[in-house]
């Protein structure tokens, strides 16, 4: 039976309210804050210390117990790193999957259950569990449970939780799976934490802070010149500063011409970007995917497309967008409607109605219009 409960505690409104929600309950809870990125190495921009100072705060207002740990090395190895790594081979990568996936739902998760031997992990993630979100009918074993589309749908957080392991949701609560936002807010004002729900919540990414991202960047990858290139003409219209700095669908700002150039393709071989001469340029535009290895968080969805050779489901690859249907196959996903800007080294993340399936890198996208390379265009 689940009694002791091990709550993430950001310092933001979110995981408060589960902690609270938790509490009223019934569960003996405990807040634990994961300290990731080694904010000093910033001169102060990332917002950990203050972050820390809210979570403390927060659950002496809830009267529950908060302890830290500390991830900083490992964060650095399993997702800052392969960040750079991915951004120098002109990939662009999501830290958020990553760090879900390396480090909440698994160094975090199995500190939770076999260090501190508590029953269960809980999160202010936007998300459902199909056990339950308080998880109080689990009884044994559940082989298989589904990672369901929260009541919030604008809030919609499984995107990101696409690539943690099955086993993760078998003890797992989201207990704002039912909530709306804005209720989340209202019930942090009559519980006395209001200061929480005021709270400017962070966007993109934590490590990056306020700053702009190609100052960021040249901090760590060197800058290495190279050309833009005019997927029609072959034409070199212009340079760069290095690939690492641009992502497909990204407009390029290039001065006298007739329409913006917008990235196609980046080859880290030549140092090369193909920019496409305007938004709706059939380059920009794939219909077909490529991806690698599927991580599942639905059985039943990988058994069938082992049984049939295909699925039909829906997709994104952000999680802002609305979802695609599409025919899934081992490692091609095929479009009903073609979409702009597929990028490699972001995730496909798939769907049925009611929850998410599961989730693979994205390897390239086929572009509507192919993209020669200069010496194809010599031919």
């Amino acid at each position: 039976m689940i009694r002791n409960v091990v709550v993430g505690i950001s310092g933001g409104v979110d995981s408060a309210v589960s902690a609270h929600l938790l509490k009223e309950r019934g569960y003996n809870v405990l807040g634990v804050f994961m300290r990731n990125w080694d904010e000093h190495d910033e001169a102060g921009r990332c917002s950990g210390e203050q972050d820390l100072k809210d979570a403390t705060w927060a659950c002496q207002k809830l009267q529950i117990e908060l302890r830290q740990v500390n991830y900083v090395k490992q964060y650095w190895t399993a997702v800052f790193s392969q960040f750079l790594d991915d951004y120098q081979q002109g990939l662009t990568p999501n830290p958020d999957i990553l760090c879900n996936k390396h480090i909440k739902f698994d160094l975090f998760h199995k500190h939770a259950l076999e260090t501190l031997n508590y029953d269960a992990v809980a999160t202010g993630h936007y998300a459902r569990n199909s056990l339950g979100n308080f998880l109080e009918h689990r009884d044994g074993y559940i082989r298989d449970v589904r990672l369901l589309i929260p009541a919030d749908t604008f809030k919609d957080q499984t995107f990101f939780l696409a690539g943690i392991a099955q086993e993760s949701l078998q003890r797992t609560m989201f207990p704002l799976g039912d909530l709306l936002k804005t209720q989340v807010k209202q019930l942090a004002k009559s519980i006395g934490l209001q200061r929480l729900a005021e709270k400017r919540e962070s966007t993109g990414i934590c490590f990056v802070g306020k700053r702009d991202f190609k100052s960021f960047i040249r901090e760590y990858i060197t800058s290495k010149p190279g050309d833009f290139v005019d997927v029609d003409s072959g034409a070199v219209v212009g340079t760069h500063e290095g690939i690492h700095q641009w992502t497909v669908g990204q407009r390029c700002r290039l001065s006298s011409f007739l329409k913006p150039y917008f990235v196609a393709r980046k080859d880290a071989s030549s140092n090369t970007i193909y920019v496409a001469a305007g938004h709706e340029h059939p380059a920009l535009h794939s219909s077909r995917i490529h991806i690698g290895d599927i991580n599942w968080l639905c059985t039943k969805s990988r058994q069938q497309l082992a049984k049939n050779g295909s699925l039909r489901c829906r997709f994104r690859f952000q999680h802002t967008k609305p979802l695609v249907s599409c025919q899934l196959r081992s490692y091609q996903v095929q479009l009903d409607a073609p979409l702009r800007a597929i990028t490699p080294g972001q995730y496909a993340v798939f769907y049925d109605d009611d929850a998410c399936l599961g989730a693979a890198r994205i390897l390239h996208g086929e572009p509507l219009q192919q993209i020669e390379t200069p010496i194809a265009m010599q031919q």
